[in-house]
């Protein structure tokens, strides 16, 4: 049930965070639900593989070198979902950051 709870607060924090980003369309609540779950597939299969892969130079950058694993994630669920188009790498990291910022403020609400 809390996998439930967390896919659906992270489509409402897309949506969200889609409708106040020009570089980030989203097309309706049906496109930020399937966005939720391909994150979290994308989340639970390819980002620990890519964080695996890039462990010496997020040493070096301190652990920032997460913040483009994340917008690398943002840009492989924007090539496989129709819905969701991000404009760039830039509008990636952004909509990550913001992303982010919204969920922890659900996760504290819910």
């Amino acid at each position: 049930m809390g996998l439930i709870v967390k896919i659906l607060l992270t489509g409402v924090a897309a949506f969200l965070a889609a409708s106040f980003l020009p570089g980030v369309q989203l097309d309706g609540y049906g496109a930020a639900l399937i966005l939720a779950i391909v994150l979290a597939l994308l989340n639970a299969v390819v980002r620990p593989l890519l964080v695996l892969l890039t462990i010496p130079v997020t040493i070096l950058t301190l652990g920032l070198f997460l913040l483009v694993i994340n917008a690398l994630i943002i840009l492989l669920a924007d090539s496989l979902i129709g819905g969701f188009n991000v404009d760039g790498f830039l509008w990636a990291l952004i909509f990550s950051l913001v992303l982010s910022v919204i969920e922890a403020i659900l996760d504290m609400i819910f």
